[in-house]
């Protein structure tokens, strides 16, 4: 049987998090800005309920969170939703990386065919950004600065931490991808110094279609974000639409138990990533971590193995692992990984990388049992 090993693409829900979810389809049918009678008022409270799971995850006040559909319309939100603000100001110089989600990317492109100046820093051969290189870019101008806290690809952690800190004093925004890292580097995540921050549930193994857009609050204001679509008041008119109450609720069920295991959890990834690089080493295959092991996060590890081409290998061992060579939302016809590419990595080795990513409920030995016998099928593919 296939081990699953995509879960920096879509994270298997938690059953606990569907036992949630299902009680409130059954139980709980209203809407919840229906303010005229109590099925309404349930379903509210069930919202409120997880906008406080999810400030409590991350350290932050509930009503400084805002429920989206995800990771990428939060982005788009938090990039777009500043046009208004960059046009009264004059501000309107944004800088970002080379190695974002494309929801950051294409979307700072739009907007450079509309007149905003956008610096796009590259990151060196390891797959990381240097802060200074970042805020060297700063200009009198400069709007916004969005920086990913972990790449989905190579699971590298950027100097967010640096880069916030610097930024906090200087009355310029900044906006983190925290797709990645949301419920793992969760100390980490609590520390960042930011005014709009970005996640998925499903990436932390709640449901498909609810992600978070936080927005920070200073002196009891919060950042200058419009709408970027209209047709109701729902979440204080940031994202109109019918709030999805069960899906919602599964948001703030897996953001309360990440937040009581991550550090079980982060154990437990660990010594995954460490039994998958001693099978790499015994194997006696010649093989290159794109990225570096300190600066990686425990649950992601993106490798090359020589001479063996990735699309190969993925099609001989889907009865092995489910894995990948890139995100999720570039996938579908297959193009030489543009994070990778962004890394200054030649095309050769670029086609020969896979990423493997895992998560809590991720059984060690099946894992090993079934990568073995992918490297076992790897030889072959090299001859």
């Amino acid at each position: 049987m296939s081990v699953y090993l995509d879960y920096n693409a879509s994270a298997p829900i938690d059953e606990r998090v569907l036992d949630v979810m299902i009680n409130v389809y059954k139980n709980n049918l209203g809407n919840a800005d229906s303010r005229t009678h109590g099925f309404g008022e349930s379903a509210r409270n069930v919202v409120e309920t997880a906008r406080k799971q999810v400030a409590s995850l991350l350290g932050v006040k509930s009503d400084e969170i805002f429920f989206t559909s995800g990771a990428t319309e939060s982005n788009n939100i938090a990039i777009q939703g500043l046009r208004e603000y960059a046009e009264k100001t004059g501000k309107k110089h944004i800088i970002t990386t080379s190695v974002e989600h494309k929801a950051v990317l294409e979307t700072v492109k739009h907007l450079a065919k509309e007149g905003f100046d956008v610096d796009i820093v590259s990151p060196d051969i390891s797959g990381r950004v240097s802060a200074e290189q970042v805020l060297s870019k700063v200009k009198s101008n400069t709007l916004l600065v969005s920086v990913m806290h972990v790449n989905n690809e190579t699971g590298m952690i950027q100097p967010v931490k640096e880069i916030g800190e610097w930024l906090q004093e200087r009355n310029i925004l900044f906006h983190v991808d925290a797709t990645q890292s949301c419920g793992k580097l969760v100390e980490e995540v609590r520390q960042l110094k930011y005014d709009m921050l970005s996640f998925s549930a499903h990436k932390l193994m709640g449901p498909q279609g609810v992600g978070v857009l936080v927005l920070r609050k200073k002196a009891y204001k919060l950042p200058p974000i419009k709408p970027i679509s209209y047709g109701g008041q729902q979440e204080h008119g940031i994202r109109p639409g019918t709030i999805p109450v069960a899906l919602v609720a599964g948001c703030g069920a897996a953001c309360e138990i990440a937040e009581k295991e991550y550090e079980k959890n982060e154990k437990h990834s660990k010594k995954i990533k460490e039994a998958l690089i001693d099978l790499l080493e015994k194997s006696g295959m010649k093989y290159y971590v794109n990225g570096t092991l300190d600066k990686s996060i425990s649950s992601t590890l993106n490798i090359c193995i020589d001479g063996v081409a990735s699309e190969a290998l993925m099609i001989s061992t889907k009865q092995f692992c489910a894995l990948s060579n890139g995100s999720a939302c570039t996938s579908r016809n297959y193009s030489p990984s543009y994070v990778l590419m962004a890394m200054g990595m030649p095309t050769e080795q670029i086609e020969n990388s896979i990423r493997i990513s895992w998560g809590p409920d991720t059984d060690r030995n099946e894992v090993l049992k079934n990568f073995a016998e992918l490297l076992k099928i790897a030889k072959q593919i090299k001859g």
